[in-house]
């Protein structure tokens, strides 16, 4: 049980530092909604690489490619001091998903290519 009349952490806590916190966070919000709207528009050019992979009857996968974006993405990754290991798994766990995705367009597609 808590009680009431307790000051609150937060009160303790040095107006300056409050205020610098929600400066960060609001930024760390804007950048988590660009990361977002980043997504969707990589994952709108993947969809349309699906339907033309699927249209000319190509894999959904391809390997060689998605270990020359591994490799270039861990490279990005190190310039800008993020960990690389970090970076590979995110852009693996995409990778995945657009595999995904394009396996389900080349099973929705009709086998005239239409």
């Amino acid at each position: 049980m808590t009680n009431s009349n307790a000051p609150d952490a937060r009160d303790a806590v040095d107006p300056a530092v409050r205020a610098e916190l929600g400066r960060l966070r609001d930024s760390i919000d804007n950048i988590d909604a660009a990361v977002v709207h980043m997504l969707a528009e990589r994952f709108k050019c993947t969809q349309q690489v699906g339907h033309l992979k699927a249209h000319h009857a190509l894999p959904p996968a391809d390997p060689a490619r998605e270990a020359r974006q591994i490799e270039r993405l861990r490279e990005l990754a190190e310039s800008a001091k993020l960990d690389p290991a970090f970076a590979e798994k995110l852009l693996n766990f995409i990778i995945s998903e657009v595999i995904r995705h394009h396996e389900q367009i080349a099973a929705n597609s009709s086998p005239s290519g239409d």
